[in-house]
């Protein structure tokens, strides 16, 4: 009774959680695609750098969205959720939307390397010159990792309805196997650590390139806080938010998966979806915070916001 009663308090906490994740999820991704895409229409042009930032905001829209629905759909619709065709939908719709969330991240990461750095080396300045076709191509290159992805999940959920066939229905069955879950999130995981490492190497490419131009300037005896130097500290700031949410993100199914074994096990995949959820979410206001023109459009919002509410207050006597 008392595990029983335990179970159902984490249950209503982390659906409480889950849904606050999924609306400012939903509102900060959304911003960034609605700035951006005003501003497409105004000016009637797009910049790289918006590319980018529109393009992954809508990834992590669909990546908040299968959370949402991976949580709630089970509890509502139990019997569709069993079904092995809905399984395999849901968790390969997640491997895809979830591996261009990521890749769009790390092509962030290039980018604000490339046009920030300040190296002379001729390889770097080919590649600078070329920054559309280098994001291009990662974003290619990374299609083969999301097949090798997709094949390998289809063979765990094969693998797992052999197990479970004929007990799929059933409340112990495929849809709700705790280990079955840890398992194919922690496989997903793996999967994009590739773009980690590259989004890690160019941080610290960021840091050394960093270090050289504060070197130059103390020699040139010129203040060291200048447009590059600011430039500089603002793209580590966004690399680093990135990594340390996706650090955090990639942990959480690490320790899971080597303590599934002696935790509970419904704790663990709360705490997963949560984890989860909140990578998304957090990310999102961190690319905000660091982008001056969706920056000054979140201040005026919240500036109009304010006066709203302010002129919608009674009046005293």
């Amino acid at each position: 009774y008392f595990s029983a009663t335990i179970n159902y308090f984490l249950l209503v906490m982390f659906s409480i959680i889950l849904c606050v994740e999924f609306i400012m999820g939903n509102l900060g991704n959304g911003f960034i695609v609605l700035v951006n895409c005003m501003d497409w229409v105004k000016r009637r042009k797009i910049s790289s750098i918006d590319q980018i930032l529109t393009a992954l905001a809508l990834f992590r829209i669909g990546t908040v969205w299968i959370f949402f629905l991976d949580w709630w759909v089970p509890v509502l619709y139990s019997n569709l959720w069993a079904t092995v065709m809905i399984i395999r939908i849901i968790y390969s719709t997640y491997t895809v939307i979830n591996h261009f969330s990521i890749w769009f991240a790390t092509s962030l990461s290039i980018f604000y390397f490339l046009k920030i750095a300040t190296f002379s080396n001729s390889v770097f300045q080919y590649l600078r010159w070329r920054i559309k076709i280098v994001i291009s191509g990662t974003l290619m290159v990374s299609l083969v990792i999301l097949f090798l992805n997709i094949m390998v999940i289809n063979l765990h959920i094969d693998s797992c309805v052999d197990e479970y066939r004929g007990n799929l229905s059933d409340s112990s069955g495929l849809s709700t196997d705790v280990h079955f879950f840890i398992l194919l999130s922690f496989t997903i995981s793996v999967f994009t650590f590739v773009p980690f490492t590259v989004s890690l190497v160019t941080f610290l490419l960021l840091i050394f390139s960093l270090w050289k131009h504060l070197k130059r300037m103390q020699h040139s005896a010129k203040g060291s806080r200048d447009t590059s130097t600011t430039a500089h500290v603002k793209a580590l700031q966004t690399v680093i938010a990135f990594l340390l949410l996706y650090a955090i993100y990639f942990l959480s199914f690490l320790v899971q998966f080597l303590t599934s074994g002696f935790l509970n096990g419904y704790l663990i995949v709360f705490l997963t979806k949560a984890a989860g959820a909140a990578f998304p979410t957090g990310h999102s206001f961190v690319l905000i915070l660091g982008n001056g023109k969706l920056r000054q459009a979140s201040q005026s919002v919240l500036w109009r916001l304010r006066c709203k509410s302010q002129d919608s207050e009674p009046s005293g006597p």
